[in-house]
């Protein structure tokens, strides 16, 4: 039985009639072919007929921490991160933050996240973490090798970055990668000193000033990518 958006969706958008076959997936990495046995106003009943494991994932966990910018931007960069297939994204609370991530929005781009997956043909939904402080995410970090701070070159003040391709080199296909992306300003010094200190690399992505979305889509394009 599908209601909701999704059912308005199919009765009202694709006008869609009974003994059409569609596909539906539950988020978790499942899919099915189902054909429309029944619609109303409101509802469609489907009839599940098969069902196919389709993976479309990447072979490793990419977490993309990110101060969020401000109104349809991050709309934005959650349907992009969805799309380069971002295992999950944390909203960071840091010193420059100018966004709120409130709950009520938080539900918006999670509804985003479903959307973008329609889209794209991703059967498995980008988790959106809960708001978190820098410094909490950061000590929730020490477990993980591969740990990278988008962060200028000349704001690393004794800890040189690194191109982001440099600071992914001799990684393993499946090894997890945490990338983090500061607000408008980039991170104060406090919070770089406390990253670089629990061994965050800093990594610098070029000479021009990027938006918060933009540097968040690059980092999870080049990760996703490989070589």
């Amino acid at each position: 039985m599908l209601d909701g958006p999704e059912a308005h969706h199919l009765i009202h958008v694709l006008r869609a009639k009974v003994g059409a076959r569609v596909t539906v997936f539950d988020g978790s990495g499942l899919q099915w072919t189902a054909e429309i046995a029944k619609l109303g106003r409101a509802e469609a009943t489907l009839t599940l007929l098969d069902s196919q494991a389709v993976d479309r994932e990447l072979p490793f966990e990419l977490t993309l921490a990110v101060a969020l910018p401000k109104g349809d931007r991050q709309k934005w960069l959650v349907e992009k991160a969805t799309e380069l297939g971002v295992t999950r994204l944390v909203p960071l609370w840091t010193v420059r933050a100018v966004a709120q991530p409130l709950e009520q929005a938080l539900a918006r781009l999670r509804r985003t996240v479903i959307e973008a997956s329609k889209q794209c043909g991703r059967n498995r939904l980008m988790a959106i973490g809960e708001p978190v402080p820098w410094a909490t995410f950061v000590e929730q970090s020490r477990s993980v090798a591969r740990r990278l701070l988008a962060h200028p070159a000349a704001k690393c003040p004794g800890a040189a970055a690194r191109g982001l391709r440099e600071a992914l080199a001799g990684r393993a296909a499946d090894e997890p990668v945490w990338a983090a992306i500061g607000p408008e300003g980039g991170f104060a010094e406090p919070e770089v000193a406390a990253a670089t200190a629990a061994g965050w690399l800093p990594v610098d992505l070029g000479p021009r000033v990027l938006r918060i979305e933009t540097a968040a889509i690059t980092v999870a394009a080049v990760v996703a990518g490989g070589d």
